[in-house]
This record gives C-alpha cells, structure tokens and sequence, in this order.
C-alpha cells in the first residue's frame, strides 16, 4: 500500500486544506514565501504517479478526498494539508484504464478524509465510482478471494468512510483500519506496530502504516529536513522490521502494510516476498 497516494501532485498555489489550523492558515496567508515551500517539504508523501505506483507493485490506495472550499463546481480533489492539481475523477479513470490492461489485478480504494464533502457531493462521487468502475466493482457480500474475483470479473474494492452512504450501496467496503503510529522516530513506530499486533488483528482488511510522522517541534529542530529525508532514514530498520513479519489470520499476523516513497527501495518486493511464508513458491 502506498500511504497518501496521491501527494505527488500537490498544488503549491493551492489554498490550505480548510482542515488545518487557524494558525497554519494565518502564517500561510502572512508568510507564504517562508511557509509555503515548508508545507510542501513535509506534506510529499509520495512521488510515483498512481499509475507507476501500481506499476511498481503498490495494490491498497489511500485516498484523502476533498471538496474546496468555496469552489462551486462539482469536482473533487484530493488533499494532504494543500489540494491536488489533479481531480479525483480523472484519476478513477487512470486506474480503470490500468485494470483493462491488467485484467487479473485487484485494487483496493480506501476513501478517505472527505474534507467539505456535503450529502450532494457523497451522491456525485458515489455515482462517479459506481460509472467509472461497473462491474469491477465488487460487492461486500462478496468473499474475495482471487479466484472468485477473477471468475466474476472483480477488480476494485471500495472502502468508504461515510456510513450513510454505505449503507445505501453494496458496492462500498466498510472503512479499512489504518494503524497510524503518529510517530517522529522509527524506533517509536515500531514499538507502537508491536503493541497493536499484541492486541490482535481484526478480522478483516486492516493497515500497518510504516510511515513517520513530524510534528511542529520536529519541524524546528530540523529546519533544513523534509517528510522525505525523514522516512528515507528510517528505511533500513523497517525493512528489518517488515521481513519478520508474518501474513494470515493468526492474532499476530499482517494483512495490508503501507509506507511513504515508494519505489525508493525495496519495501513492495519485501511485503510480496511475506506471501512466501504461507505459500511456498512452486518448483517447476
């Protein structure tokens, strides 16, 4: 999985998600030649498109849709402190152009965050998802294994964190856990990520976020940093980490694992390299 996939495309001279703080949005309007390039430098989580990203191997995506404020269109984009330049829309339709060249592959889409959203603009995405993805769409009644998905003809499964919607509709998948460690130092994350395996999986899809988090006084004592740096530093005692972990139902055990950069290292191989240990590679 690929944790706020679609920051690659951020709008430097976008507004401040209406999300953040007075005091983030005061400063932005004050300093925006100071503040500005700081957001950017700690709000790039990725910088793949998401096609390279499922090219690259990346099958979970995590989508933090939003409407602007005071935009009276319809469009919807996504958003990670600033907005993207890119429309949620046109990237459901790069994904779909990517399926039909790739008929046994399934995607998971977790919607998310939903900024601004109002009842109307819940109505207009659902239906652009439901357009968009027909019958690669799969129902939650559904059990998906890939066998059954590729005899129906599923790719897409759909978590959406809005419960009046999902209750309206078949094809929406309950919200998908994201243990989200909010954490400056690897070592912090990891002994959180134990801590949670410790108490259990649930029993569905659920996430291990391997992703750093700054806060403002990480921010400071680092004044020359950025989300990159931080994560790329952090990398070699994950990689560590991901390769003990072990795949299934067990109370212990790893079900979707998502990070930042991908496609600066090893990580997709190593998480795919996981299935190993409940399948053994087949000699031919």
């Amino acid at each position: 999985g690929s944790h706020d996939t679609m920051t690659y495309c951020l709008d430097k001279s976008s507004a401040v998600s209406g999300n953040e703080s007075k005091l983030v949005k005061f400063l932005n309007k004050c300093l925006p030649c100071i503040v500005r390039p700081i957001i950017m430098k700690w709000s790039i989580t990725q910088v793949l498109t998401v096609t390279e990203q499922l090219e690259a191997g990346v099958r979970y995506l995590d989508f933090r849709i939003a409407h602007k404020a005071n935009d009276p269109s319809m469009n919807l984009y996504f958003v990670h402190m600033v907005y993207t330049t890119v429309t949620v829309q046109d990237t459901l339709w790069e994904i779909l152009r990517w399926l039909e060249t790739h008929p046994q592959e399934v995607v998971i889409i977790a919607c998310r965050n939903f900024d601004g959203l109002t009842k109307r603009l819940h109505n207009h995405l659902v239906a652009c998802i439901k357009e968009i993805f027909q019958c690669k769409l799969c129902p939650r009644n559904v059990v998906p294994t890939l066998r059954t998905m590729w005899h129906l003809g599923h790719q897409v499964i759909v978590s959406y964190e809005e419960e009046v919607e999902l209750g309206k509709h078949c094809e929406l998948w309950p919200p998908i856990p994201y243990w989200w460690g909010n954490k400056t130092s690897t070592r912090a994350l990891i002994r959180y990520l134990e801590r949670m395996k410790r108490m259990g999986r649930p029993g569905k899809f659920f996430v291990a976020g391997i992703n750093l988090t700054e806060n403002l006084r990480y921010i400071l004592v680092h004044p020359f940093g950025s989300l990159k740096k931080m994560t790329l530093q952090s990398l070699p005692c994950l990689k560590i980490w991901i390769k003990q972990q072990y795949p299934g139902p067990k109370r212990k055990c790893i079900n979707i694992i998502a990070g930042d950069f991908i496609g600066n290292n090893d990580f997709v191989k190593d998480v795919i390299e996981l299935n190993t240990k409940i399948n053994p590679p087949l000699l031919c």
